[in-house]
């Protein structure tokens, strides 16, 4: 058993190296006491039942940022109907992150669906306005083999201690977004979106979704791009200039990220 164990261990580790993803930019101090941080958790003490509500003692001040953005985003819709659509969303923290703000704000809405799309292989392919970026490349950002059935199951139990657990208010949609968005769109003709997150990095796939989504917004939706201004990844800027144009866009931040940017929809 320990062997067939050490085996497994093994083959996920050679299978995470395979997964080229982003790497921040730590200097040495800062990566060793990332991974000293990191191993923390793997070996934490905690008792296994306490775990889950814990997480936060391992958590940094930029996955705390990213949480605070999301809630700022979130309360901007609040009066808003339509549903939460984000494109790209790899390991699933993001719909997780939002599920439970609408639990939080809006219980009941169970109008406010939580739709995830992404290949969960990666890149499908590279424009020449993505640059040349080491990161920009087919199959980058994939995810271990069969992921979105695991986000799956982390999703339906998440919602089956929510209320109202009977009704279904996610959807994960896999594939090429340029061929499963409108499809999707297609199926869902009453859809309005509420709140648009993009987090392709790369432009044809951006530049699509702006274009399909458009006649779907409402004034007061709001429309995030995670790499906006981004020199690693230019497309996704190229894309939003040429589909909404920048002049009559007021681009917001928050002062603790560098990304993303966001900005309310106003169809005037």
């Amino acid at each position: 058993m320990k062997g067939r164990d050490g085996m497994a261990d093994r083959d996920k580790a050679r299978e995470e190296e395979n997964l080229l993803g982003f790497t921040r930019a730590f200097n040495a101090a800062e990566h060793a006491a990332r991974q000293d941080l990191e191993e923390a958790h793997r070996t934490s003490p905690i008792p296994r039942n306490e775990r889950m509500d814990n997480l936060a003692l391992f958590a940094d001040h930029l996955l705390l940022g990213r949480i605070l953005f999301m809630d700022h985003i979130y309360r901007l819709i609040l009066n808003t109907p339509g549903v939460v659509m984000e494109f790209g969303t790899r390991w699933g923290q993001n719909l997780s992150i939002f599920s439970n703000l609408r639990t939080l704000y809006e219980p009941t809405h169970y109008h406010r669906k939580i739709i995830g799309f992404d290949t969960f292989s990666g890149f499908v392919d590279v424009a020449p306005q993505d640059g040349t970026s080491v990161y920009a490349q087919p199959g980058n950002v994939r995810t271990t083999q069969g992921y979105e059935t695991f986000l799956e199951r982390v999703l339906s139990a998440q919602e089956a201690f929510k209320p109202l657990p009977h009704k279904k208010k996610y959807e994960i949609v896999k594939g090429d977004v340029r061929e499963t968005l409108p499809h999707y769109l297609d199926r869902h003709p009453q859809t309005i979106i509420a709140l648009a997150y993009l987090d392709m990095d790369l432009y044809d796939p951006t530049r699509e979704v702006l274009t399909k989504i458009r006649p779907y917004l409402v004034r007061g939706s709001v429309v995030v791009l995670d790499e906006i201004n981004d020199p690693g990844f230019p497309g996704e800027t190229v894309a939003l200039r040429e589909v909404f144009g920048l002049t009559g866009l007021r681009l917001q931040r928050v002062p603790y990220l560098s990304f993303p940017c966001y900005f309310v929809h106003d169809i005037a």
